[in-house]
């Protein structure tokens, strides 16, 4: 797919002095594979990267739909939970008005009750008044484009906001057999 894309865009490997990773949140796996590949071109190639939430990659594809005032992104979080961060966007940029944070379905359908915009990937599934929108490459350029922030490949963290849960095993019992 990486060479396609270098092939489309008529660039060779060398060229890439930047790259912009989304951090989610998203598809876990999917995220997990695109930390992994940047981390690794970081690491051949010395390029400079950069994490991008989800959150604000929708934020300047609302921006580029001209999607405006104050927008609230949506993004399922599952469990009937949804990832919603708030901006005021204008023609020229946008400013973070809430940050990412998840808040249960019937909160985010009171703002969709109160004439608030709502915005993101899937978002009609369950606030019929809102507006799908998908995070776009131009988008995430255009975020690159702006920022200078770069991250060293080993620090960059997908975004959770659910605090990790697992049962540990018990430790193993004396004179037990089997695989250790």
């Amino acid at each position: 797919m990486i060479e396609q894309a270098l092939a489309e865009a008529k660039i060779e490997r060398e060229q890439i002095d930047v790259l912009a990773v989304g951090l989610g949140p998203g598809s876990y796996t999917g995220i997990r594979a695109a930390i992994s590949l940047a981390q690794g071109w970081q690491l051949a190639r010395g390029v400079k990267l950069l994490g991008v939430s989800s959150a604000e990659c929708l934020a300047a594809q609302a921006r580029m739909e001209k999607i405006f005032g104050r927008v609230n992104v949506v993004i399922d979080a599952q469990r009937n939970d949804f990832y919603l961060a708030t901006y005021e966007i204008v023609a020229d940029g946008w400013r973070e008005i809430a940050p990412l944070t998840i808040l249960p379905q019937a909160k985010v359908q009171s703002r969709a009750e109160a004439g608030e915009i709502l915005t993101g990937p899937e978002v009609t599934r369950w606030f019929s008044g809102g507006r799908v929108i998908f995070p776009r490459a131009a988008a995430l350029a255009e975020l690159a484009a702006r920022r200078s922030d770069f991250t060293p490949g080993e620090k960059l963290e997908p975004v959770y906001l659910r605090e990790t849960t697992f049962v540990k095993s018990p430790p193993r019992r004396p004179g037990a057999s089997g695989p250790r």
